[in-house]
């Protein structure tokens, strides 16, 4: 189980086709590049560690569909964050690219200066809404002249259901950023919008006293119980940060050496709804705007004045920091949006049938696919590497495909918002800078899936998933492959993918998850 392993360590589209029809399967043509590409892809997927694992890997012209390289190709296998493709192109294709989440202060009675009764927060699922948002709602309502609250400040999520998370994520998972829950009200802590999450701090005192602890933002919604203190000078880190699934309290306990760096982590929290409402109030007053009544959880009546609003960035934009970190939040979230836009209900059980129409019309077989969640952290989901390269060729006739593509991870491109989860893979290679890939990780599960242009600049898609291989990840077999297809001489750069280099990476999780790419 992934939580459990680190807690025991520190624009319009065009017109979706009405049925589904498999693409057809078109012979082989030239190779992507000098000498024998089966024989070399051969070579590299006779390593030792894939000899019992299900290997699915296939590459396509991505004009024509002519097939160059198949091996395990209509397998059913586990995508992890290959899922997000489909997620995505559904989203951008039924949201529409300039598909923008509102935020709204609404209240029913406002008397000069006062609300009389209750002022109400309305969310619509806003992932990207940190404490700085806030605020600058908070500083609309006391622009118009609003001092006073005499009721209480009614936090409306209902534009979702109240389900937070889908009932077969790993329990172990719960408490850490990559399985946030979802609300259509919540709070980013900082700038990968790693929604529903809050930052802890543990800062070293002198050795014998206890550790500091404080949240980021400031809130309320969740309470710290601390156990820790700070040890000597150079001694080793037993520091432990935890919340137990149902729990408000995050535990810190065990020492931290006194000459150690301020460690920072994220954390989930039990009701992302009210931390949202509490980040609010608490801008709310800083404003001079005071709320007599209590944060609780409502729905806001029809014809309220509206005080003030905020629009994210369109879809278009954000669909960058989803696909290049891997936010599983936010593609649960547009789940759950496309839902309520297609059948007015903001839910797993709306929005997944609604992305696997949109899937089935691009020419993938509803057989062939199960969607559990919008973002690959479920066991439940399959899909087959010749589906992917389906979807990756049909999406590039799509108006909002250089968007889309562009929001790939990016080989070896040292820019997080660029490289993403790639930034540090493939680095001084010909698959750097060239290779657009969708990456995926979870416990005995790898994959990489995109676009890659051969040495006579003809663009290939490629899919390479791995389920059940022998030790860490095998990253290092995924770049191997992507750089043959971009030219590259593996057997000269073969030094540069060290087996199982993760450069201190756990390979168990998506790099973005835990910070270390």
């Amino acid at each position: 189980m992934i939580g459990a392993a680190l807690s025991a360590g520190l624009v319009a589209t065009a017109a979706v086709p009405t049925t589904a029809h498999a693409e057809p399967v078109r012979a082989a043509s030239a190779p992507a590049a000098s000498g024998d590409l089966r024989a070399d892809l051969d070579a590299i997927l006779a390593d030792p560690r894939l000899a019992d694992a299900d290997v699915g890997v296939l590459v396509r012209d991505a004009r024509t569909g002519a097939v160059r390289y198949a091996r395990g190709a209509e397998g059913s296998l586990l995508p992890a964050s290959n899922q997000k493709i489909n997620t995505s192109v559904a989203a951008l294709a039924l949201l529409g690219p300039g598909y923008r989440f509102r935020t709204s202060v609404l209240a029913a009675r406002v008397k000069g200066s006062t609300v009389t009764g209750n002022l109400y927060l309305k969310g619509t699922g806003d992932p990207t809404l940190r404490t700085a948002e806030y605020d600058a709602l908070a500083a609309q309502v006391a622009a118009r002249g609003v001092t006073r609250v005499t009721g209480d400040l009614i936090a409306d999520d209902t534009w979702f259901d109240a389900v937070r998370t889908p009932a077969h994520w790993d329990p172990a998972d719960l408490q850490y950023a990559y399985a946030g829950p979802i609300s259509a009200l919540t709070v980013s802590p900082n700038d990968d919008f790693d929604a529903g999450s809050v930052g802890v701090s543990v800062e070293p005192g002198e050795p014998g006293e206890p550790v500091a602890v404080t949240l980021t933002p400031a809130t309320d919604a969740v309470k710290i119980d601390n156990r820790a203190v700070t040890g000597p000078a150079g001694s080793a880190s037993t520091l432990s940060v935890n919340r137990a699934n149902g729990s408000d309290t995050i535990v810190v306990s065990g020492s931290y050496p006194a000459d150690g760096a301020v460690y920072e982590t994220l954390r989930t929290v039990p009701e992302p709804t009210l931390y949202a409402a509490d980040v609010f109030r608490k801008a709310l007053e800083a404003h001079g705007v005071r709320v007599d009544g209590a944060v609780r959880r409502g729905a806001a009546p029809g014809g309220a004045t509206l005080l003030a609003d905020h629009r994210s960035m369109p879809l278009s934009r954000l669909i960058r920091p989803f696909l290049k970190l891997s936010n599983n939040v936010i593609a649960e979230i547009l789940v759950k949006a496309v839902g309520r836009e297609v059948a007015g209900r903001g839910s797993w059980e709306a929005g997944l049938p609604a992305i696997e129409r949109y899937v089935h019309g691009l020419g993938v077989p509803a057989e062939r696919l199960t969607m559990a969640d919008g973002s690959g952290l479920s066991r439940l989901n399959r899909v087959t590497p010749r589906d992917i390269t389906t979807v990756l060729r049909r999406a590039q006739t799509k108006t909002w495909f250089p968007a889309w593509y562009q929001a790939l991870p990016i080989a070896g491109d040292p820019d997080p918002l660029v490289g993403g989860t790639l930034t540090n893979r493939m680095r001084g290679t010909p698959a750097a800078g060239n290779v657009h890939a969708k990456t995926g990780t979870l416990t005995g599960v790898t994959a990489l899936s995109g676009y890659v242009r051969d040495p006579s600049g003809r663009r290939l898609v490629f899919s390479v998933i791995f389920n059940g291989y022998a030790g860490g990840a095998p990253k290092d077999i995924e770049d191997k492959i992507a750089v043959r297809l971009a030219g590259g001489d593996v057997a000269r750069t073969t030094a540069r993918f060290r087996a199982g280099s993760s450069g201190g990476a756990d390979l168990r999780l998506e790099c973005s998850w835990t910070k270390s790419c």
